[in-house]
């Protein structure tokens, strides 16, 4: 894309809470991007609960000409399980004031522009605003080029561990990874952002 098509769509790009009525756009996006299975309504809903708290709420969606183009998916500190994928002895901070940084995704014919930046900056204002003063997620490091890390850590995050098999579990129940199908063995980055 020449940067004069980049400036004129990053120029058009709307930003607004994720809500119910991009539901349907933000599952189609996550499945296609992440494969079949990924997210569902169901899921989604529970997810977008998990980010409200004190009526703020931490997941966010990006627009151009109306259609989701991009998502963030945010959990707020203390509302989230930590589970065996999780070292919050390595994080340096309280992990009742860790948010977690669930799901980012930008179209494929939009990548490149910033959106996925803003999307997380949105999100960590917002959980910010809820008392949380670091952010976890997980990683796809098996994201093209290694991408996803890349992205995360311009972005400030710092690699606390990594974990093997971290969707294995997911992909025997239904989760269709892009890259191992229903066997997925693709490895997570556990990383922070510290809200300085």
């Amino acid at each position: 894309m020449a940067n004069k098509a980049k400036k004129v769509i990053d120029y058009q790009i709307n930003y607004q809470v994720l809500t119910s009525q991009y539901f349907a756009e933000v599952i189609q996006l996550a499945n296609k991007v992440h494969g079949d299975g990924y997210l569902n309504n169901e899921t989604l809903i529970s997810w977008v609960n998990t980010g409200i708290t004190d009526n703020i709420n931490t997941s966010f969606v990006a627009l151009h000409n109306r259609k989701v183009v991009g998502f963030r998916i945010t959990f707020s500190a203390d509302n989230w399980h930590i589970d065996q994928w999780c070292s919050p002895e390595k994080w340096q901070v309280p992990k009742q004031q860790c948010c977690y940084f669930k799901c980012n995704t930008v179209d494929e014919d939009f990548r490149g522009l910033g959106i996925g930046k803003k999307l997380l900056n949105l999100a960590i204002t917002s959980a910010q605003q809820q008392g949380a003063v670091a952010g976890v997620s997980h990683l796809w490091k098996q994201s093209p080029n290694n991408s996803a890390v890349a992205y995360f850590t311009h972005c400030g995050g710092e690699h606390v561990a990594s974990h093997p098999d971290k969707w294995h579990e997911d992909s025997k129940q239904g989760y269709d990874c892009v890259l191992c199908g229903y066997n997925c063995h693709c490895e997570a980055a556990e990383m922070i952002i510290y809200f300085d």
